[in-house]
Protein backbone atom coordinates (compact mmCIF):
# COMPACT_ATOMS: atom_id res chain seq x y z
CA UNK A 1 0.00 0.00 0.00
CA UNK A 2 1.24 3.49 -0.70
CA UNK A 3 2.29 5.41 2.19
CA UNK A 4 2.75 9.14 0.75
CA UNK A 5 0.48 11.12 -0.92
CA UNK A 6 1.68 14.42 -2.95
CA UNK A 7 0.13 17.99 -2.11
CA UNK A 8 0.70 20.87 -4.70
CA UNK A 9 0.28 24.08 -3.30
CA UNK A 10 0.80 26.29 -6.02
CA UNK A 11 -2.17 28.23 -6.21
CA UNK A 12 -1.95 29.09 -2.09
CA UNK A 13 2.04 29.33 -1.41
CA UNK A 14 3.12 30.44 -5.02
CA UNK A 15 0.13 33.29 -4.53
CA UNK A 16 2.30 35.38 -2.65
CA UNK A 17 4.26 36.63 -5.35
CA UNK A 18 1.06 37.52 -7.53
CA UNK A 19 -0.83 39.18 -5.05
CA UNK A 20 -2.71 35.83 -5.34
CA UNK A 21 -4.18 36.95 -8.32
CA UNK A 22 -3.25 34.69 -11.03
CA UNK A 23 -6.06 35.03 -13.17
CA UNK A 24 -8.95 32.53 -13.55
CA UNK A 25 -7.46 30.72 -17.19
CA UNK A 26 -4.56 30.03 -15.31
CA UNK A 27 -5.97 28.80 -11.82
CA UNK A 28 -8.01 26.56 -13.95
CA UNK A 29 -5.68 25.26 -16.15
CA UNK A 30 -2.62 24.38 -13.43
CA UNK A 31 -5.84 23.05 -11.18
CA UNK A 32 -7.12 21.00 -14.96
CA UNK A 33 -3.12 20.25 -15.27
CA UNK A 34 -3.09 18.88 -11.56
CA UNK A 35 -6.01 16.74 -11.42
CA UNK A 36 -4.82 15.00 -14.79
CA UNK A 37 -1.23 14.66 -13.36
CA UNK A 38 -3.35 12.44 -10.65
CA UNK A 39 -1.55 15.06 -7.56
CA UNK A 40 -3.49 13.25 -4.48
CA UNK A 41 -4.00 17.18 -2.87
CA UNK A 42 -4.44 20.03 -4.74
CA UNK A 43 -4.81 23.34 -2.62
CA UNK A 44 -6.51 25.88 -4.40
CA UNK A 45 -5.78 28.97 -2.54
CA UNK A 46 -7.00 30.88 0.54
CA UNK A 47 -9.43 31.09 3.19
CA UNK A 48 -9.90 34.97 4.47
CA UNK A 49 -12.33 37.23 5.62
CA UNK A 50 -11.38 39.89 2.82
CA UNK A 51 -9.40 40.26 0.29
CA UNK A 52 -11.87 38.98 -2.51
CA UNK A 53 -11.43 39.36 -6.30
CA UNK A 54 -12.04 38.27 -9.46
CA UNK A 55 -8.93 36.20 -10.31
CA UNK A 56 -7.32 36.00 -7.33
CA UNK A 57 -7.26 32.65 -5.04
CA UNK A 58 -9.05 34.09 -2.24
CA UNK A 59 -12.53 32.42 -0.76
CA UNK A 60 -14.92 33.18 2.27
CA UNK A 61 -16.28 30.23 1.79
CA UNK A 62 -16.95 26.42 0.26
CA UNK A 63 -19.43 28.26 -1.82
CA UNK A 64 -17.10 30.60 -3.27
CA UNK A 65 -14.46 28.35 -4.06
CA UNK A 66 -16.24 25.58 -6.41
CA UNK A 67 -15.93 27.98 -9.32
CA UNK A 68 -12.35 26.48 -9.69
CA UNK A 69 -13.51 22.90 -8.68
CA UNK A 70 -14.02 20.48 -11.69
CA UNK A 71 -16.99 18.53 -11.75
CA UNK A 72 -14.81 15.27 -12.21
CA UNK A 73 -12.01 15.74 -9.87
CA UNK A 74 -10.81 11.95 -10.66
CA UNK A 75 -8.15 10.66 -8.23
CA UNK A 76 -7.82 14.33 -6.67
CA UNK A 77 -9.05 15.93 -3.64
CA UNK A 78 -9.05 19.87 -2.58
CA UNK A 79 -8.24 21.78 -0.20
CA UNK A 80 -7.61 25.15 0.96
CA UNK A 81 -5.68 27.23 4.20
CA UNK A 82 -7.15 28.98 6.18
CA UNK A 83 -4.40 31.59 8.48
CA UNK A 84 -5.70 31.71 12.20
CA UNK A 85 -5.29 35.38 12.32
CA UNK A 86 -6.64 36.38 8.85
CA UNK A 87 -9.78 33.77 8.79
CA UNK A 88 -12.79 33.43 11.14
CA UNK A 89 -14.19 30.01 10.55
CA UNK A 90 -17.71 31.45 11.50
CA UNK A 91 -17.56 32.20 7.82
CA UNK A 92 -16.91 28.89 6.81
CA UNK A 93 -19.60 26.25 6.04
CA UNK A 94 -20.55 23.02 5.86
CA UNK A 95 -18.63 20.83 3.83
CA UNK A 96 -20.66 20.15 -0.24
CA UNK A 97 -19.10 18.02 -2.70
CA UNK A 98 -19.03 20.20 -5.34
CA UNK A 99 -15.89 22.27 -3.53
CA UNK A 100 -13.26 21.61 -1.32
CA UNK A 101 -12.52 18.70 0.86
CA UNK A 102 -10.27 19.97 3.28
CA UNK A 103 -8.88 23.02 4.96
CA UNK A 104 -5.79 23.64 6.04
CA UNK A 105 -5.54 25.44 9.95
CA UNK A 106 -2.22 27.38 10.02
CA UNK A 107 -1.21 29.02 12.93
CA UNK A 108 1.64 31.10 15.37
CA UNK A 109 3.07 29.19 18.22
CA UNK A 110 1.41 31.80 20.64
CA UNK A 111 -2.16 31.26 18.89
CA UNK A 112 -2.11 27.72 18.95
CA UNK A 113 -4.87 27.08 22.00
CA UNK A 114 -7.32 29.37 20.04
CA UNK A 115 -6.28 28.11 16.55
CA UNK A 116 -6.95 24.36 18.36
CA UNK A 117 -10.55 25.40 18.93
CA UNK A 118 -10.86 26.71 15.35
CA UNK A 119 -9.52 23.24 13.78
CA UNK A 120 -12.37 21.86 15.96
CA UNK A 121 -14.74 23.49 14.23
CA UNK A 122 -13.37 22.85 11.00
CA UNK A 123 -13.68 19.24 11.96
CA UNK A 124 -17.57 19.80 12.94
CA UNK A 125 -18.30 21.09 9.34
CA UNK A 126 -17.19 18.08 7.57
CA UNK A 127 -13.54 19.00 6.33
CA UNK A 128 -10.74 16.69 6.07
CA UNK A 129 -8.34 18.87 9.05
CA UNK A 130 -4.72 19.44 8.25
CA UNK A 131 -3.16 21.08 11.72
CA UNK A 132 0.26 23.30 9.92
CA UNK A 133 1.78 25.21 12.87
CA UNK A 134 3.82 27.26 11.37
CA UNK A 135 7.49 26.98 12.28
CA UNK A 136 8.02 23.73 14.17
CA UNK A 137 11.66 24.55 14.82
CA UNK A 138 10.47 27.02 17.09
CA UNK A 139 8.75 24.92 19.51
CA UNK A 140 11.25 23.22 21.95
CA UNK A 141 10.68 19.45 22.67
CA UNK A 142 8.45 20.24 25.81
CA UNK A 143 6.23 21.93 24.00
CA UNK A 144 5.92 19.87 20.83
CA UNK A 145 5.49 17.51 22.98
CA UNK A 146 2.30 18.95 24.72
CA UNK A 147 1.29 20.41 21.60
CA UNK A 148 0.52 16.92 20.08
CA UNK A 149 -1.31 15.65 23.43
CA UNK A 150 -3.75 18.55 22.17
CA UNK A 151 -3.82 17.82 18.90
CA UNK A 152 -4.54 14.05 19.46
CA UNK A 153 -7.74 15.35 21.28
CA UNK A 154 -8.91 17.11 18.13
CA UNK A 155 -7.93 14.39 15.91
CA UNK A 156 -7.26 16.12 12.63
CA UNK A 157 -6.50 14.06 9.77
CA UNK A 158 -3.34 15.58 9.16
CA UNK A 159 -0.31 17.15 11.04
CA UNK A 160 2.35 18.62 9.09
CA UNK A 161 6.14 19.69 10.07
CA UNK A 162 6.20 22.83 8.92
CA UNK A 163 9.66 24.04 7.71
CA UNK A 164 8.53 27.75 7.87
CA UNK A 165 12.06 29.24 7.21
CA UNK A 166 13.69 26.89 5.51
CA UNK A 167 16.14 26.57 8.46
CA UNK A 168 15.70 22.42 8.58
CA UNK A 169 18.78 19.86 7.93
CA UNK A 170 18.19 16.17 7.76
CA UNK A 171 18.96 15.53 11.74
CA UNK A 172 16.28 18.13 12.32
CA UNK A 173 13.78 16.19 10.32
CA UNK A 174 14.59 13.10 11.88
CA UNK A 175 14.66 14.53 15.59
CA UNK A 176 11.30 16.14 14.84
CA UNK A 177 9.79 13.37 13.05
CA UNK A 178 10.32 10.62 15.59
CA UNK A 179 9.42 12.87 18.65
CA UNK A 180 5.75 13.49 16.50
CA UNK A 181 5.30 9.63 15.53
CA UNK A 182 6.14 8.31 19.00
CA UNK A 183 3.41 10.41 20.49
CA UNK A 184 0.82 11.47 17.78
CA UNK A 185 -2.30 8.78 17.97
CA UNK A 186 -1.36 6.19 14.73
CA UNK A 187 -4.07 7.38 13.08
CA UNK A 188 -3.45 10.40 12.44
CA UNK A 189 -0.93 11.77 8.79
CA UNK A 190 2.37 13.34 9.17
CA UNK A 191 2.88 16.30 6.41
CA UNK A 192 6.27 17.91 5.44
CA UNK A 193 6.29 21.25 4.14
CA UNK A 194 9.62 22.55 3.31
CA UNK A 195 11.46 25.92 2.20
CA UNK A 196 14.22 25.61 -0.04
CA UNK A 197 16.83 28.04 1.65
CA UNK A 198 19.61 25.97 2.63
CA UNK A 199 18.94 24.18 -1.20
CA UNK A 200 18.01 21.18 0.67
CA UNK A 201 14.23 21.22 0.00
CA UNK A 202 13.90 18.16 -2.57
CA UNK A 203 16.55 15.82 -0.54
CA UNK A 204 14.76 16.49 2.92
CA UNK A 205 11.00 15.32 0.73
CA UNK A 206 12.85 12.45 -0.87
CA UNK A 207 14.44 11.63 3.03
CA UNK A 208 11.18 11.88 4.61
CA UNK A 209 9.21 9.62 2.11
CA UNK A 210 12.62 6.89 2.70
CA UNK A 211 12.49 7.63 6.78
CA UNK A 212 8.68 7.02 6.82
CA UNK A 213 8.29 3.61 5.15
CA UNK A 214 6.54 1.26 7.20
CA UNK A 215 6.16 3.93 10.29
CA UNK A 216 3.30 6.27 8.73
CA UNK A 217 1.34 7.33 6.39
CA UNK A 218 2.27 10.90 5.08
CA UNK A 219 1.80 13.65 2.43
CA UNK A 220 4.78 15.85 0.93
CA UNK A 221 4.14 19.42 -0.14
CA UNK A 222 5.47 20.76 -3.39
CA UNK A 223 4.52 23.60 -5.66
CA UNK A 224 5.24 23.75 -9.55
CA UNK A 225 9.05 24.44 -10.35
CA UNK A 226 8.98 25.12 -6.51
CA UNK A 227 7.27 28.58 -7.05
CA UNK A 228 6.89 30.57 -3.91
CA UNK A 229 8.32 33.40 -1.69
CA UNK A 230 11.82 33.88 -1.74
CA UNK A 231 13.69 30.74 -1.73
CA UNK A 232 10.96 28.89 -2.90
CA UNK A 233 9.35 25.46 -1.94
CA UNK A 234 10.22 22.00 -2.82
CA UNK A 235 9.19 21.30 -6.82
CA UNK A 236 6.16 18.68 -6.65
CA UNK A 237 7.68 17.78 -10.28
CA UNK A 238 10.80 16.85 -8.65
CA UNK A 239 9.52 14.93 -5.93
CA UNK A 240 6.75 13.60 -8.14
CA UNK A 241 9.47 12.18 -10.69
CA UNK A 242 11.41 10.76 -7.44
CA UNK A 243 7.89 8.96 -6.44
CA UNK A 244 7.38 7.65 -9.86
CA UNK A 245 10.93 6.12 -10.78
CA UNK A 246 12.21 4.88 -7.63
CA UNK A 247 8.63 3.48 -5.58
CA UNK A 248 6.34 2.98 -8.83
CA UNK A 249 3.71 5.91 -8.07
CA UNK A 250 1.78 6.68 -11.24
CA UNK A 251 1.65 10.31 -11.32
CA UNK A 252 1.61 11.93 -14.88
CA UNK A 253 4.99 13.43 -15.10
CA UNK A 254 3.97 15.11 -18.50
CA UNK A 255 0.90 16.68 -17.25
CA UNK A 256 3.29 18.88 -14.98
CA UNK A 257 5.60 19.42 -17.61
CA UNK A 258 2.70 20.97 -19.58
CA UNK A 259 1.48 23.19 -16.95
CA UNK A 260 5.07 24.49 -16.51
CA UNK A 261 5.33 25.08 -20.62
CA UNK A 262 1.68 26.65 -19.89
CA UNK A 263 2.18 28.75 -17.49
CA UNK A 264 4.95 28.62 -15.05
CA UNK A 265 7.58 30.38 -17.86
CA UNK A 266 5.15 33.01 -18.03
CA UNK A 267 4.75 33.47 -14.40
CA UNK A 268 8.97 33.40 -14.11
CA UNK A 269 8.58 36.27 -16.73
CA UNK A 270 6.71 38.60 -13.64
CA UNK A 271 8.01 37.59 -10.70
CA UNK A 272 11.34 35.88 -9.15
CA UNK A 273 11.94 33.11 -6.59
CA UNK A 274 14.45 30.48 -5.81
CA UNK A 275 17.80 29.69 -3.69
CA UNK A 276 20.11 32.92 -3.10
CA UNK A 277 22.99 33.89 -0.61
CA UNK A 278 20.34 36.68 1.19
CA UNK A 279 18.09 33.75 1.61
CA UNK A 280 20.37 31.33 2.59
CA UNK A 281 21.49 33.54 5.06
CA UNK A 282 17.56 34.10 6.10
CA UNK A 283 17.40 29.74 6.40
CA UNK A 284 20.31 30.48 9.23
CA UNK A 285 18.76 32.17 11.18
CA UNK A 286 14.60 31.13 10.71
CA UNK A 287 14.20 34.94 9.52
CA UNK A 288 11.27 36.01 7.47
CA UNK A 289 12.07 36.63 3.83
CA UNK A 290 10.88 40.02 4.36
CA UNK A 291 13.70 41.00 6.60
CA UNK A 292 16.21 40.37 4.05
CA UNK A 293 14.70 41.77 0.88
CA UNK A 294 14.29 44.83 2.81
CA UNK A 295 17.88 44.68 4.34
CA UNK A 296 19.29 43.50 0.35
CA UNK A 297 18.56 47.06 -0.89
CA UNK A 298 20.85 49.21 1.74
CA UNK A 299 23.89 49.50 -0.91
CA UNK A 300 26.33 49.41 2.43
CA UNK A 301 26.13 46.37 3.55
CA UNK A 302 27.29 42.70 3.06
CA UNK A 303 25.82 39.35 3.81
CA UNK A 304 27.77 39.08 7.07
CA UNK A 305 26.62 42.24 8.28
CA UNK A 306 22.75 41.17 7.76
CA UNK A 307 23.60 37.61 9.74
CA UNK A 308 24.70 40.34 12.47
CA UNK A 309 21.61 42.03 12.49
CA UNK A 310 19.34 39.23 12.16
CA UNK A 311 21.17 37.83 15.41
CA UNK A 312 20.70 41.53 16.60
CA UNK A 313 17.20 41.76 16.41
CA UNK A 314 16.93 38.43 18.30
CA UNK A 315 14.73 35.22 17.21
CA UNK A 316 11.54 36.41 18.46
CA UNK A 317 11.80 39.64 15.91
CA UNK A 318 13.38 37.69 13.32
CA UNK A 319 10.56 35.39 12.52
CA UNK A 320 8.34 38.35 11.67
CA UNK A 321 9.21 41.32 10.12
CA UNK A 322 9.22 45.34 12.10
CA UNK A 323 10.90 47.78 9.35
CA UNK A 324 11.13 50.18 12.31
CA UNK A 325 13.28 47.90 14.20
CA UNK A 326 15.48 46.69 10.97
CA UNK A 327 16.20 50.55 10.12
CA UNK A 328 17.10 51.67 13.20
CA UNK A 329 19.65 48.45 14.04
CA UNK A 330 20.30 48.77 10.35
CA UNK A 331 21.57 52.53 11.13
CA UNK A 332 22.90 51.77 15.13
CA UNK A 333 25.41 49.08 13.22
CA UNK A 334 26.82 51.70 10.70
CA UNK A 335 27.02 54.39 13.80
CA UNK A 336 30.49 55.11 13.28
CA UNK A 337 29.85 58.64 13.28
CA UNK A 338 33.30 59.98 13.14
CA UNK A 339 34.22 63.81 13.65
CA UNK A 340 34.95 64.89 10.36
CA UNK A 341 35.75 67.79 10.77
CA UNK A 342 39.20 68.27 9.53
CA UNK A 343 37.94 66.66 6.16
CA UNK A 344 35.07 68.71 5.73
CA UNK A 345 37.54 71.88 6.12
CA UNK A 346 39.43 69.88 3.67
CA UNK A 347 37.19 69.24 0.95
CA UNK A 348 35.45 72.86 1.51
CA UNK A 349 39.14 74.53 0.83
CA UNK A 350 39.75 72.95 -2.32
CA UNK A 351 35.89 72.67 -3.58
CA UNK A 352 34.56 76.37 -2.29
CA UNK A 353 33.18 78.73 -5.27
CA UNK A 354 34.22 75.91 -7.79
CA UNK A 355 32.12 74.39 -10.47
CA UNK A 356 31.38 70.42 -10.07
CA UNK A 357 30.69 67.71 -12.36
CA UNK A 358 28.68 64.95 -10.75
CA UNK A 359 30.22 61.97 -12.81
CA UNK A 360 27.63 58.93 -11.94
CA UNK A 361 28.18 55.69 -13.15
CA UNK A 362 24.81 55.29 -15.89
CA UNK A 363 25.48 54.16 -19.24
CA UNK A 364 25.18 58.04 -20.82
CA UNK A 365 28.47 58.50 -19.27
CA UNK A 366 29.74 56.25 -21.61
CA UNK A 367 28.08 56.44 -24.02
CA UNK A 368 28.34 60.23 -24.30
CA UNK A 369 31.97 60.54 -23.49
CA UNK A 370 32.76 63.26 -25.61
CA UNK A 371 29.70 65.96 -25.12
CA UNK A 372 31.29 65.39 -21.19
CA UNK A 373 34.69 66.09 -21.87
CA UNK A 374 33.48 69.20 -23.95
CA UNK A 375 31.69 69.98 -20.75
CA UNK A 376 34.80 69.59 -18.94
CA UNK A 377 36.92 72.09 -21.24
CA UNK A 378 34.77 74.83 -21.33
CA UNK A 379 33.91 74.65 -17.50
CA UNK A 380 36.81 73.38 -16.04
CA UNK A 381 34.96 71.79 -13.01
CA UNK A 382 36.50 69.96 -10.21
CA UNK A 383 35.48 66.11 -11.17
CA UNK A 384 33.69 63.65 -8.92
CA UNK A 385 32.81 60.43 -9.91
CA UNK A 386 30.54 58.47 -8.21
CA UNK A 387 31.50 54.61 -7.66
CA UNK A 388 33.44 53.98 -10.35
CA UNK A 389 36.42 54.74 -12.16
CA UNK A 390 35.80 56.41 -15.91
CA UNK A 391 37.82 54.46 -18.42
CA UNK A 392 38.14 57.90 -20.34
CA UNK A 393 37.74 60.51 -17.93
CA UNK A 394 39.91 61.15 -15.24
CA UNK A 395 38.26 62.41 -12.06
CA UNK A 396 39.30 65.05 -9.35
CA UNK A 397 38.09 62.36 -6.70
CA UNK A 398 36.67 59.42 -6.34
CA UNK A 399 33.40 59.37 -4.27
CA UNK A 400 32.32 56.00 -2.70
CA UNK A 401 29.76 55.45 -0.29
CA UNK A 402 28.66 51.95 -1.57
CA UNK A 403 30.49 49.06 0.42
CA UNK A 404 29.83 46.72 -2.51
CA UNK A 405 31.27 49.42 -4.86
CA UNK A 406 34.43 49.98 -3.12
CA UNK A 407 35.36 46.05 -2.96
CA UNK A 408 35.00 45.70 -6.60
CA UNK A 409 37.33 49.27 -7.55
CA UNK A 410 39.85 48.43 -5.37
CA UNK A 411 41.25 45.52 -7.06
CA UNK A 412 41.67 48.05 -10.13
CA UNK A 413 45.26 49.33 -10.87
CA UNK A 414 43.92 52.57 -11.07
CA UNK A 415 42.29 52.87 -7.65
CA UNK A 416 45.28 53.27 -5.68
CA UNK A 417 46.14 56.05 -7.72
CA UNK A 418 43.08 58.06 -7.45
CA UNK A 419 42.07 60.33 -4.52
CA UNK A 420 38.88 59.23 -2.78
CA UNK A 421 36.33 60.96 -1.11
CA UNK A 422 34.89 57.74 1.06
CA UNK A 423 32.00 57.70 3.99
CA UNK A 424 32.84 56.09 7.24
CA UNK A 425 30.69 53.14 6.96
CA UNK A 426 33.29 51.47 4.63
CA UNK A 427 35.90 49.98 6.85
CA UNK A 428 38.87 49.31 4.21
CA UNK A 429 41.67 46.83 5.93
CA UNK A 430 44.20 49.61 5.40
CA UNK A 431 43.15 53.54 5.72
CA UNK A 432 44.98 55.41 2.60
CA UNK A 433 46.17 59.07 2.68
CA UNK A 434 44.41 59.51 -0.42
CA UNK A 435 41.36 58.72 1.30
CA UNK A 436 39.24 61.53 2.52
CA UNK A 437 36.87 60.08 4.96
CA UNK A 438 33.37 61.90 5.66
CA UNK A 439 30.55 61.08 8.20
CA UNK A 440 28.42 58.15 6.51
CA UNK A 441 25.21 59.18 9.09
CA UNK A 442 25.65 63.05 8.34
CA UNK A 443 24.55 62.40 4.75
CA UNK A 444 22.28 59.83 4.69
CA UNK A 445 18.10 60.75 5.33
CA UNK A 446 15.88 57.63 6.82
CA UNK A 447 12.39 56.97 5.63
CA UNK A 448 13.18 55.88 1.92
CA UNK A 449 14.00 52.08 1.24
CA UNK A 450 17.20 52.91 -0.62
CA UNK A 451 17.72 55.76 1.82
CA UNK A 452 21.59 55.54 1.32
CA UNK A 453 21.57 55.91 -2.32
CA UNK A 454 24.77 57.34 -3.11
CA UNK A 455 24.50 60.32 -5.96
CA UNK A 456 21.89 61.87 -3.45
CA UNK A 457 24.24 61.67 -0.59
CA UNK A 458 27.13 62.55 -2.52
CA UNK A 459 24.42 65.78 -3.55
CA UNK A 460 24.22 66.49 0.28
CA UNK A 461 27.94 66.89 0.73
CA UNK A 462 28.12 69.41 -1.85
CA UNK A 463 25.28 71.67 -0.45
CA UNK A 464 27.49 71.61 3.07
CA UNK A 465 30.77 72.62 0.43
CA UNK A 466 29.89 76.04 -0.64
CA UNK A 467 30.36 75.35 -4.53
CA UNK A 468 29.58 77.03 -6.99
CA UNK A 469 27.15 74.96 -9.27
CA UNK A 470 26.87 71.01 -9.85
CA UNK A 471 26.66 69.31 -13.55
CA UNK A 472 25.18 65.89 -13.66
CA UNK A 473 26.53 63.59 -15.72
CA UNK A 474 25.77 59.84 -15.61
CA UNK A 475 22.52 59.84 -13.56
CA UNK A 476 20.01 58.23 -16.03
CA UNK A 477 17.81 56.50 -13.82
CA UNK A 478 16.97 52.80 -14.83
CA UNK A 479 15.59 50.40 -17.47
CA UNK A 480 14.17 47.16 -17.14
CA UNK A 481 14.41 46.07 -21.16
CA UNK A 482 16.80 46.97 -23.89
CA UNK A 483 19.93 49.01 -22.90
CA UNK A 484 22.48 48.29 -20.23
CA UNK A 485 21.75 50.43 -17.19
CA UNK A 486 25.35 51.53 -16.09
CA UNK A 487 28.66 52.21 -17.59
CA UNK A 488 29.84 49.11 -17.66
CA UNK A 489 28.01 45.71 -17.60
CA UNK A 490 30.55 44.74 -14.76
CA UNK A 491 28.17 47.21 -12.67
CA UNK A 492 25.00 45.27 -13.45
CA UNK A 493 22.68 44.21 -10.88
CA UNK A 494 19.63 42.15 -11.23
CA UNK A 495 17.46 43.57 -8.75
CA UNK A 496 17.74 46.80 -10.79
CA UNK A 497 16.07 45.58 -13.46
CA UNK A 498 13.25 43.97 -11.62
CA UNK A 499 12.78 46.86 -9.66
CA UNK A 500 13.73 50.09 -12.18
CA UNK A 501 9.87 51.91 -11.73
CA UNK A 502 10.33 51.57 -8.22
CA UNK A 503 13.84 52.57 -7.94
CA UNK A 504 13.56 55.73 -10.56
CA UNK A 505 10.31 56.77 -8.24
CA UNK A 506 11.81 56.57 -4.98
CA UNK A 507 15.13 58.66 -6.58
CA UNK A 508 12.59 61.30 -7.71
CA UNK A 509 11.12 61.40 -3.96
CA UNK A 510 14.61 61.79 -2.76
CA UNK A 511 15.85 64.59 -5.11
CA UNK A 512 12.41 66.37 -4.57
CA UNK A 513 13.15 65.86 -0.88
CA UNK A 514 16.76 66.90 -1.66
CA UNK A 515 15.49 70.07 -3.58
CA UNK A 516 13.55 71.46 -0.81
CA UNK A 517 15.80 70.58 2.46
CA UNK A 518 18.89 71.89 0.72
CA UNK A 519 20.61 74.40 2.42
CA UNK A 520 22.30 76.40 -0.16
CA UNK A 521 20.57 77.27 -3.59
CA UNK A 522 23.21 76.00 -5.95
CA UNK A 523 22.50 76.10 -9.56
CA UNK A 524 22.44 72.66 -10.79
CA UNK A 525 22.16 71.44 -14.27
CA UNK A 526 22.70 68.10 -16.67
CA UNK A 527 25.22 67.43 -18.65
CA UNK A 528 23.54 64.10 -20.23
CA UNK A 529 19.80 63.24 -20.23
CA UNK A 530 18.15 62.53 -17.26
CA UNK A 531 15.00 61.27 -16.44
CA UNK A 532 15.45 62.92 -13.19
CA UNK A 533 15.75 66.57 -15.08
CA UNK A 534 12.48 67.52 -14.45
CA UNK A 535 12.45 67.07 -11.05
CA UNK A 536 15.55 69.72 -10.66
CA UNK A 537 13.79 72.22 -12.99
CA UNK A 538 10.90 71.96 -11.15
CA UNK A 539 12.21 72.91 -7.94
CA UNK A 540 14.90 75.18 -9.28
Amino acid sequence: MNHVKLLDCTLRDGAYLVDKKFGNTTIRGIINGLVKAKINYIEIGFLQDEGFEEGKTVFKNSVDARKFVPKEKGESEFAVLADYSRYSVSNLDTRREDSFDAVRECFFKDERLEALQACRIIKEKGYKLFVQPVDILGYSDMELLEFINLVNEVEPYCLSIVDTFGSMYQEDLHRVFELIHHNLSPQCKIGFHSHNNMQLSNALSQEFIRMTVGKREIVVDGTISGMGRGAGNTPTELVAQYMVSQLGYNYEIDEILDIIDGYMDNIRSRCHWGYTTPYFVAGCYSAHVNNIAYLSQKNSIHYKDIRYILNKIGAVARKRYDYELLEQTYMNYLESDIDDSEAMEQLKKELKEKAVLVLAPGASSTEQTEKILTYIKEARPIIISINFIHPQISSDYLYISNVKRYNYWENDTAFSRQKKIITSNIRSAAQEKSEIVVSFTKLVKCGWEHMDNSALMLLRLLDCLDVKEIAIAGLDGYETFSRSNYASSDLELSNVRENSMELNNEIMGMLSDYMTARKHNIPIRFVTASRFEIVINKCS
